[in-house]
C-alpha cells in the first residue's frame, strides 16, 4: 500500500508528557523535596508568570526554557549551560517513563495504516539531548525527522513546515500537524496541512481528533 497520508507530531509535550506534569519525577530524580518545583505552566497558570509572557510572544519559548533551567540549576547546585542538562539530569535514565500511552497507540494505529509518520520539532536534540531519542525504540518508525536544533528554521516559519511536506513528499492537504502551541497550529494551517492544535490536558481527546482527520478512528 503507497502512504498517501501523514501524521506529523512535535515532539515535547505531545510525544512526551510535558515536565510540569513530572515534576514529582524530576524532585526524586534531582534529590529536590517533594513541591519545590511550583511553576506548573498551562496547569495552573497563575502559578507561572513566566509562562504566560512566552504564551503572549513577550518571551520565545527557548527564554522560558533557559530561564527555568538556570532556577533548578541553581537548586541543584549545578552549572548546567543547556536545557539537554536540565532534561537528561531530569528524564535521562529511562525516557520511556514520560512517553504519553496515547501518543504511542496513536502511531501505531497510524503505521498499521500505512501512513507516513514524521516529528517536526523547534528543539529535539536541544533540548533532550542527542541520545535522548536513541533510548526510544519507536523512533525508528519515523520517516521523516525535522530539528531546528540544526536546521535553526523554527516554527512558524513557513520554511519548516515545506521543510517536512517536501521530505514527505505527501501533499500538504494530507499531512495532519498536532502540536500543543497555537501559533504553531497557525503555521501549519497556513502552509495548507491539517492541523490539532494539541491539549496536555486532554491527550487522548487530540490523538483522536487527529486520527479522525487522517479517518482513521
Amino acid at each position: 500500500m503507497i502512504a498517501d497520508k501523514a501524521l506529523v507530531l512535535d515532539f515535547g509535550g505531545v510525544v512526551t508528557r510535558t515536565l510540569f506534569e513530572t515534576h514529582a519525577l524530576t524532585e526524586r530524580a534531582l534529590g529536590l523535596a517533594p513541591g519545590t518545583l511550583s511553576w506548573r505552566g498551562p496547569f495552573e497558570l497563575e502559578s507561572d508568570p513566566l509562562w504566560c509572557a512566552m504564551q503572549n510572544d513577550e518571551i520565545p519559548e527557548r527564554e522560558y526554557w533557559a530561564t527555568r533551567t538556570r532556577e533548578v540549576s541553581a537548586l541543584c547546585g549545578e552549572n548546567w549551560t543547556s536545557m539537554s542538562d536540565f532534561v537528561k539530569a531530569a528524564r535521562g535514565r529511562d525516557p520511556a517513563e514520560v512517553i504519553r500511552p496515547e501518543a504511542l497507540k496513536a502511531i501505531n494505529i497510524a503505521r498499521k495504516k500505512a501512513c507516513k509518520l514524521a516529528i517536526l520539532s523547534n528543539e529535539l536534540d536541544l533540548f533532550y539531548g542527542a541520545d535522548f531519542r536513541e533510548k526510544l525504540p519507536f523512533m525508528e518508525w519515523f520517516d521523516v525527522i525535522i530539528d531546528a536544533t540544526y536546521t535553526e528554521i523554527l516554527k512558524p516559519d513557513p520554511r519548516a513546515y515545506q521543510a517536512c511536506i517536501d521530505a514527505l513528499d505527501i501533499d500538504a492537504a494530507r499531512c495532519v500537524f498536532v502540536d500543543d502551541q497555537y501559533r504553531n497550529i497557525v503555521g501549519a494551517l497556513n502552509a495548507g496541512m491539517q492541523a490539532v492544535h494539541f491539549d496536555v490536558q486532554q491527550p487522548q481527546k487530540s490523538y483522536q481528533q487527529a486520527l479522525n482527520l487522517l479517518s482513521m478512528e
